[in-house]
């Protein structure tokens, strides 16, 4: 069937920017829901490496006419022991006959009493398939009249696309948790990074940034937002980004965004390596924010790594925040001959040579992580 502008218009569009949407593709089922004539519908979306506890994604839709109607009940559905949903090929529309178990008489009647309960004579289901990556079910269903059809064949006609735009979201979902692991480390180490051009205009900024940094928009029609500055400040900026980006001067340059709040900038030149189509930004600012990890936590990994006791990691810990030893072992119940014994067997065990060395030891290590 050869598409046609409203075709291109109301469903296909909204399928590829319906990856960018949470929950994704919410336009893109209202269209089709319209489209084919449905009533009610929904789409499952389970990710293969999901957590068997972890729910799936569920995306109900009904049309305007059913407004006032509770959404389908995709558990109930489920329960009723229909034909299974990952024995469906991937591609195929099934009709709701299909599903049913004509094999046993009497879980036949409990299906269709349970089935016009819900409000579902006619119904159609398909299945998508992301490579093994991810699967999704779509089920819409209608009260007095069969699916035409036309719809039947829209949707035949929507699978692969849809199977596609599904691998797509696939693929965003892996780079969102690439970048989630990266910034949930950075942050853990009070670490924000901002991209900037030559001429100093912000091109991304993790989440760190954006809540310590003020950003505005860019006054032209380029692309980008500018950190809000004192004027003498925006002009050191700029500079610094047209120095390091022409690979003149210092490999570094140090920028106290915020004084008031001991906010300061390290620019550097920029030495990402990404996947083209890719702009490119010239340096890379970072901040960083006087935070440490739980004491707690942070003594466990001690004791973890080093073969610590519980009151040695501790002390350990404390002495790595810069604590003086009596005062932490104090603080700990320890007499002051008590902490320094115990330092003692801190500095043996984890092969130090005294409490700067520890402290190097420890912030090099996994603890700040912790």
């Amino acid at each position: 069937m050869a598409f046609t502008p409203a075709d291109q218009r109301e469903l296909y569009l909204p399928l590829i920017e319906g990856i960018h949407e949470t929950p994704p593709f919410g336009l893109f089922m209202r269209n089709l829901v319209a489209r084919t004539g449905a009533r009610r519908a929904f789409l499952i979306l389970t990710l293969a490496n999901a957590a068997p506890e972890q729910e799936p994604v569920v995306i109900p839709v009904s049309a305007p006419r059913a407004a006032q109607e509770p959404p389908l009940d995709f558990r109930r559905l489920a329960a009723l022991g229909l034909h299974q949903h990952r024995a469906l090929r991937p591609g195929r529309v099934y009709a709701l006959d299909e599903m049913l178990d004509y094999d046993d008489p009497a879980q036949l009647a409990r299906q269709r009493d349970a089935l016009e309960d819900m409000g579902i004579r006619h119904a159609r289901w398909l299945r998508v398939s992301a490579g093994g990556a991810a699967d999704a079910w779509l089920v819409l269903v209608r009260l007095r009249e069969d699916f035409s059809a036309s719809a039947v064949s829209l949707l035949s006609d929507i699978a692969p696309h849809l199977a596609s735009a599904l691998r797509t979201l696939v693929a965003l979902i892996g780079q969102r948790l690439q970048t989630g692991l990266a910034q949930s480390a950075l942050e853990r180490l009070g670490i924000g990074q901002i991209a900037l051009d030559a001429e100093g205009r912000v091109m991304a900024a993790d989440a760190l940034a954006e809540s310590v940094l003020t950003f505005l928009p860019e006054p032209s029609q380029r692309a980008g937002r500018r950190l809000q500055l004192l004027p003498d400040v925006e002009r050191q900026l700029e500079n610094a980004c047209a120095t390091l980006a022409a690979g003149n001067g210092p490999p570094v340059c140090v920028l106290p965004v915020d004084p008031r709040r001991h906010i300061n900038l390290l620019l550097r030149r920029a030495d990402l390596r990404l996947d083209d189509p890719a702009a490119l930004p010239a340096v890379v600012g970072l901040l960083r924010l006087d935070r440490r990890e739980d004491h707690a936590a942070g003594a466990s990994t001690l004791q973890a790594l080093h073969g610590l006791s519980a009151q040695e990691a501790a002390l350990a810990h404390a002495l790595s925040r810069g604590e003086p030893l009596v005062e932490a072992g104090l603080a700990l119940g320890l007499t002051a001959e008590t902490a320094r014994n115990y330092s003692k067997r801190i500095y043996s065990k984890t092969g130090t040579s005294g409490q700067a060395d520890l402290v190097r030891l420890v912030f090099s290590g996994l603890a700040p992580f912790s």
